[in-house]
């Protein structure tokens, strides 16, 4: 096997992330770090220090990735002007260095907008992926959540920027962003919303679609069977915030006395969400746990509630709950209809009748429940496990590097696929 030298850019990195997205790539390198493939990570620690409520949790990466932190003594300056100028203004000569020519096989962005911007996109000489985590190629909050109120169908970028408290980034409207753009020599969108997305929102690339992966679950001799409430409950597993839906969510459990609701997560959100939850006894804060705690909450809810209204990307909790065998009721926005009908592993709903409707139907119907959880387990073993989706990553990788004429990386990654 031809082991490859790939570094990976991101703003974002564990234990300096927030979110699914970060997680998404740590397992990628080390997926590849498995496959014997030499792996360099490049993140920003100032842009997790400037945003950060608490400092980083200690953690060490594995010997098979190289994890370089990126940190300057003006901290949120450096991340200030990159956003401003659409590149790295403090670490460009560390970034140059790191990359320079014939260091990697492959260059592979991920979230770059505090790390270096567009202008890092004509840094090095190796293949160039882009890996599309959020819509920042055509949304300068990255969200597609217009004015922080309303789901954006229409740009209205400045005023937009300015109600997120963001300043503008004139690099946007700019022949530079484009031609930046030029030097990437294949992006890739982690759903096929999200590539329709960019599309209607006119980014002008042609985009490939890769979702995310998670690994097999390692084998527990030992497996405890206590379920860790001690009444039936609905799960909701991310981040608190505006944008996740739970203001929405909340109420409904007033009318629905036969069931917990378990949120698991912390935000800013969470006072407000607190607030609003106030004399509704079934619904339980129990703030963040680990990504290996996880599983047992996962496995023994009677569904995850997945009631986010902003145009997500992917899913990466849906995944998840699906790997447990247990079915999902998401709210019909974004890419969530798709990964459930991909594999039947849920429910949808639009309004909090049809949310109660689905809690209803799901624990009432055991047997109705347990159905849909089996095609959950089998939808994330056919589309969303490792070897599924490492196989795709591999094809468009390879056929990026066939277009461009860089035989080492396509026969490399030919035997990868065979």
């Amino acid at each position: 096997m031809t082991q490859l030298n790939i570094v990976m850019l991101t703003t974002f990195y564990p234990p300096y992330s927030y979110g699914g997205d970060a997680i998404g790539i740590e397992r990628l390198a080390s997926a590849l770090a498995n496959q014997g493939h030499h792996i360099t990570v490049v993140h920003d620690i100032d842009a997790y220090n400037t945003l950060a409520d608490e400092p980083a949790p200690e953690c060490t990466a594995p010997e098979n990735i190289k994890v370089v932190g990126l940190q300057s003594n003006i901290g949120f300056v450096s991340n200030l002007l990159t956003h401003q100028l659409g590149r790295p203004v403090v670490h460009q000569h560390r970034l140059r260095e790191i990359l320079k020519p014939g260091a990697f096989d492959i260059i592979w962005f991920h979230n770059i907008s505090l790390i270096g911007g567009p202008r890092l996109l004509s840094y090095g000489d190796g293949l160039k992926i882009y890996e599309a985590h959020e819509h920042w190629l055509v949304c300068p909050t990255h969200v597609l959540w217009r004015h922080n109120r309303e789901l954006c169908v229409a740009r209205q970028c400045t005023r937009c920027a300015i109600s997120h408290r963001r300043p503008p980034q004139l690099w946007r409207y700019q022949k530079f962003f484009e031609r930046q753009l030029d030097h990437v020599d294949a992006f890739i969108a982690k759903s096929e919303f999200s590539r329709d997305k960019h599309k209607e929102f006119g980014f002008s690339k042609e985009m490939q679609v890769v979702p995310y992966f998670l690994p097999e679950k390692p084998v527990v001799e030992e497996k405890n069977d206590i379920p860790p409430n001690d009444r039936p409950y609905f799960l909701f597993v991310g981040r608190l915030e505006k944008i996740k839906g739970l203001d929405q969510v909340i109420p409904a459990f007033a009318y629905y006395p036969n069931a917990d609701l378990l949120i698991l997560g912390t935000g800013k959100h969470e006072t407000e969400l607190k607030r609003l939850a106030a004399g509704i006894p079934n619904v339980k804060f129990l703030g963040h746990l680990a990504p290996e705690e996880l599983s047992k909450y996962y496995a023994a809810a009677v569904a995850l509630i997945v009631p986010s209204v902003c145009f997500e990307t992917f899913g990466i909790i849906l995944i998840e709950s699906f790997r447990e065998g247990t079915p999902v009721i998401t709210r019909n926005t974004g890419p969530f209809d798709e990964i459930v009908n991909r594999c039947g592993g849920g429910l949808l709903y639009s309004d909090n009748d049809e949310l109660i409707d689905a809690m209803h139907k799901l624990q009432e119907n055991p047997s109705y429940r347990d159905s849909i959880g089996q095609a959950a387990r089998s939808g994330f073993e056919a589309h969303w496990s490792e070897k599924s989706v490492l196989s795709s990553y591999y094809a468009t990788v390879r056929q990026a590097a066939l277009a461009k004429g860089n035989q080492r990386v396509a026969s490399a990654l030919k035997q990868e696929i065979t």
